[in-house]
């Protein structure tokens, strides 16, 4: 009996040894450099339930994710786990057939908004080749303590908006801590501001439908305002960067930041004391309809060269679970794109309630990121010209509507 349960002892010892030698390792890589911590947190959850699958998070520079991921993924490498980006950032991927298709393989997907899987989704054969993770929304961020200090309050026109930039400024801080060196963060600034100007679902519609283009006088109306924010800005503004950005705000060397609404859980991180609110840009009068953009954030997705495809789904299967989606929103404060999932943040709460009110899609992102030059490149390039006051308003929208028309067939 003794030699009988060493032997079984010894066998259980083997088959324990056998497990972890079988245990299948799966890459996935990422440009969220900042948010090391909270997915090292959900790969921990998933391991504890598949403890024969183990997951390594590999960040890379945001502004250089997207040359990396795509050499690896056409040299026949790269990760099992591929964070992608949204939209026409997905598309050549799906393309080239270097991604798998999700639709039939995860069947959580069947439960998520038809709009939010348009960000996922590839337009030439219909298929959804990603589990969206977020949806972004970008406003107006401001320091409670500061507005309630100086007695200032969320403003109901575009004058009292500029007035509560005078306010802050005579007290001795920035007003925007918004800079122009990373382009695009010129960008955010657009979609911040311009809903307002352009007319919100009308100009996207009339615009992404071909019955105008971007000479239409109501997208330069909306670029002057942008313009109108240059006071208010930080000193040396073309050389204020992302994180020098997110600095002057989280330490309250200035009063508002236009920003996404994933900023929450950075300057929580920055600033746990921070009391952060948040309004969308009005327009001329209190009446006047005002938006701010939202957009699908990316999602996650299947490298097609994988060896480890059974276990790389069952990953994304995780990743497109409410458990997964409401640890999302908790550690990250953003709004998971998971259905079924609620804010906890009052704050981003209050993003979420204003999305809903006041949403539309985030222009260049959602619509004119498919060809090349995309609308976005040109956005961010042109307009950062004309905040260094080297190029035009009348310029800029010139050059835009040029770019995108050797791709997009204007009616």
């Amino acid at each position: 009996m003794i030699r009988i349960t060493r032997h079984l002892t010894v066998l259980a010892a083997f088959a324990l040894l056998g497990g972890t030698l079988a245990q299948t390792q799966l890459d996935f890589w990422s440009w969220r450099t900042e948010d090391v911590a909270a997915y090292e947190t959900f790969i921990a959850a998933f391991e504890a339930e598949n403890p024969d699958i183990s997951v390594t998070f590999t960040p890379y520079l945001n502004t250089e994710y997207n040359t990396i991921v795509s050499t690896a993924l056409q040299g026949g490498g790269g990760p099992d786990i591929v964070h992608l980006r949204a939209y026409g950032g997905m598309e050549p991927l799906a393309n080239a057939g270097l991604i798998v298709r999700l639709d039939d393989e995860v069947e959580a997907l069947a439960g998520f908004d038809p709009g939010i899987l348009l960000g996922a989704t590839n337009r030439a054969d219909g298929g959804v080749y990603g589990v969206p993770f977020a949806l972004q929304t970008v406003k107006v961020l401001y320091n409670q303590d500061m507005f309630e200090r100086l007695g200032l309050e969320e403003p109901s026109t575009w004058a009292e908006f500029l007035a509560l930039g005078d306010a802050l400024k005579a007290s001795g801080v920035y007003a925007l801590a918004n800079g122009a060196s990373d382009p695009w963060t010129v960008e955010t600034l657009f979609g911040g501001v311009a809903p307002t100007f352009y007319g919100c679902d009308a100009f996207f519609y009339d615009i992404t439908g071909g019955s105008t283009d971007f000479t239409d006088p109501r997208f330069a109306a909306a670029l002057e305002r942008m313009v109108e924010l240059q006071p208010y800005m930080a000193d040396n503004f073309m050389g204020v960067g992302y994180t020098d950005m997110q600095t002057l705000f989280a330490f309250e060397q200035a009063g508002m930041l236009v920003g996404g609404s994933y900023e929450l859980g950075n300057m929580a991180q920055l600033n746990p004391e921070l009391r952060v609110g948040s309004f969308t840009v009005p327009g001329d009068t209190a009446d006047a309809e005002k938006c701010t953009t939202f957009y699908v954030d990316g999602s996650y997705g299947i490298n097609a060269n994988s060896a480890n495809q059974d276990a790389a789904l069952r990953f994304i299967e995780f990743l497109a679970s409410q458990e997964f989606g409401q640890m999302f929103t908790d550690e990250l404060q953003q709004i998971s794109a998971v259905p079924g999932t609620q804010p906890t943040s009052p704050a981003l709460a209050r993003m979420v309630e204003q999305m809903t009110d006041h949403g539309t899609p985030y222009l260049m992102l959602t619509a004119f990121r498919f060809g090349q030059p995309s609308g976005s490149t040109l956005l961010q390039n042109e307009m950062q010209a004309v905040l260094g006051g080297d190029s035009t308003i009348e310029r800029a929208v010139a050059n835009i509507q040029r770019g995108v028309a050797e791709w997009f067939d204007f009616e």
